[in-house]
């Protein structure tokens, strides 16, 4: 009887280091002028950028949910990278940090060198649209944790502010106008419910084609998550916010207050900015109550910012100038007790 090896017991070193060679010129492209040596080492390098009197780090970690479901599904790898880097970076973002390195954890069962690629890349090209370096990651295969073909993601995001900077919320206050950023659609919030919505309940598949959608279903569901990195700091450069706020799980009405004082009220009008159809067609099919899809989804908007009246058409333009679109959408009201959001 033959001794046991690593790979017969599901796991190969070789192809792990195959995946490597490939993501090393992949890191590379992204890495910027403050990263300190080169991919391979135990740990990545990274300066501070210079100039800064008093820096404080900023950090973010997170996954992209059941939307990896729609990847494996779909057999398309190569945008749920990209994904990975928005949830943690615009996370960072509304403390006013520039992004300055990400780290990926990717695990699966056995491992696919051409699917890890695909994967890798998009995380490449997210720290591309984020500004920030891939500075290193984690591969790691687990037979028999992971169905065949499938792989679980996870990234850590870190950035920097001045002090002096900081965007805590603190400063919001009653007469502040709110500027949305617009969304891609469902971004990375929300998959286990639109899956049950529109494959279990609707009957649809990834090729279904609806005349309220420009291609077909599954394409629109893996549109990636908008990277707001450069918009952010555009708008910050252009007048004076108050308070950043992503919009994810729990919607407008659970991210919104988190970045806001209590005594305050942010009043929306829903009419004063667009969404894709996806949502609607969620909230059809699947019998969903408005108030649930407001609480699940972003329905339309993946930024918020509060922003001094006077300033709040010069920070709409530069997020425009930086590529999105943007909506003034409300304001803060006077009210009593915690934040809240009111969608009349």
């Amino acid at each position: 009887m033959a001794g046991l090896t690593y790979r017969g017991a599901g796991v190969d070193i070789d192809a792990g280091e195959r995946l490597v060679d490939r993501i090393k010129p992949l890191a590379a492209r992204t890495h910027t002028s403050l990263v300190i040596g080169a991919v391979g080492g135990f740990a990545g390098l990274c300066g501070l950028p210079p100039g800064m009197k008093d820096p404080v780090l900023v950090s973010g970690t997170d996954g992209v949910g059941t939307k990896l479901k729609l990847a494996f599904r779909s057999g398309v790898h190569d945008t749920i990278g990209i994904d990975l880097v928005a949830m943690c970076v615009n996370d960072i973002i509304t403390c006013g940090a520039t992004p300055l390195f990400f780290l990926d954890y990717f695990a699966t069962g056995a491992l696919d060198v051409d699917a890890g690629e695909a994967v890798i890349r998009g995380v490449a090209r997210g720290c591309e649209l984020a500004g920030c370096a891939l500075l290193g990651g984690e591969t790691a295969e687990m037979p028999g944790l992971y169905q065949p073909g499938e792989y679980d993601l996870a990234g850590f995001a870190v950035g920097a502010v001045e002090r002096a900077r900081i965007l805590d919320g603190s400063r919001a206050a009653a007469g502040d106008v709110l500027i949305g950023v617009g969304s891609s659609g469902l971004h990375s919030n929300g998959y286990s419910l639109a899956q049950a919505a529109l494959f279990e309940r609707a009957g649809y598949d990834l090729d279904t084609k609806l005349e309220s959608l420009d291609r077909p279903l599954g394409a629109a569901l893996l549109e990636p998550t908008r990277i707001y990195a450069r918009a952010a700091s555009a708008m910050l450069a252009a007048g004076d916010v108050h308070a950043l706020s992503h919009i994810t799980g729990g919607g407008l009405p659970g991210n919104l207050p988190r970045v806001l004082p209590d005594g305050v009220v942010a009043r929306l009008d829903r009419s004063t900015w667009p969404r894709s159809p996806l949502f609607d067609e969620i909230a059809r099919v699947g019998e969903v109550a408005e108030a649930e899809m407001f609480r699940t989804f972003n329905m339309g908007l993946g930024l918020l910012a509060a922003v001094r009246r006077e300033d709040a058409e010069a920070v709409r333009q530069a997020a425009e100038a930086a590529g999105e679109r943007a909506f003034v959408v409300g304001e803060l009201r006077a009210g009593e007790g915690p934040a809240r959001v009111d969608l009349p």
